[in-house]
């Protein structure tokens, strides 16, 4: 392997390099069969090791797929674009429209995994809340699937006092969703702070997200706050990040 700043790439670096180009150039296109490890050890005159680590490299960054027995296949999936400004505008949820709306166009996106509960507020919860420790909370905990791949675990926390006896306690939170509830309860949102990490997933969550082995999730922690800053929820999202952007536009 070459050594760092030698200017040589390592052998499956540059195969990896190379398959990456043919798919973005078309040849080979969504659901596609790349070629095995077998037909790259005989190409590049590589070892299977080196072979496998370029189809690595692919999967890693998730523009492929491995399908156990078959072999290893370009991605069928269009990321989704996740426009964190607009989605959480007033006008969206105000106006009763789903925050999700705003990132899925015309796509199916729907929650098949969703658990609504009280719960004893775990201590990173209650600190943000200035809580007394193990208060009530609500917790609503769902799973999200687009195109049929689930692609968003998210963990929502309200105050149990702040919400009690609302939809927001129930399965079906109604038109305009969380916030909506929140502001009929006097507690509308008028700020969001949101922070952002990227690491590897645990084995539930690589379990419940259907992720290949290498794949990273990205962390999202918003919090949203109502009048005189006052913190109304805390929403913690693990995401796919292979079926993500993230975009966010604003101006100047």
């Amino acid at each position: 392997m070459a050594t760092q700043g030698s200017g040589r790439q390592p052998k499956y670096q540059r195969i990896a390099d190379e398959l990456r180009e043919a798919i973005q150039a078309g040849e080979y296109g969504p659901g596609e069969r790349l070629p095995g490890e077998n037909d790259l050890m005989a190409t590049y005159e590589v070892a299977r090791m080196t072979a496998r680590q370029a189809l690595g490299v692919l999967q890693n960054e998730g523009l492929v797929e491995s399908r156990k027995g078959a072999g290893v296949f370009v991605r069928d999936f269009k990321p989704l674009r996740r426009r964190g400004i607009q989605r959480l505008s007033r006008e969206q949820w105000g106006s009763g429209r789903s925050i999700w709306s705003a990132d899925i166009e015309n796509r199916n996106l729907v929650v098949d995994q969703l658990q609504v509960s009280e719960a004893p507020a775990p201590e990173r919860i209650s600190q943000v809340f200035d809580m007394p420790a193990d208060a009530a909370v609500c917790v609503r905990s769902r799973r999200f699937v687009l195109d049929n791949k689930p692609v968003l675990l998210a963990t929502s926390y309200l105050p149990a006092d702040l919400v009690a006896g609302s939809a927001i306690t129930q399965e079906d939170t109604g038109p305009g969703g969380t916030y909506a509830r929140l502001a009929e309860l006097g507690h509308k949102p008028v700020h969001f702070r949101e922070e952002i990490r990227c690491r590897m997933p645990s084995q539930e969550e690589a379990r419940r997200l259907q992720l290949t082995m290498g794949t990273p999730v990205i962390m999202i922690c918003r919090t949203a706050f109502a009048d005189e800053g006052r913190p109304v929820e805390v929403n913690e999202m693990i995401l796919d990040s292979a079926a993500y952007v993230l975009e966010y536009d604003f101006d100047a």
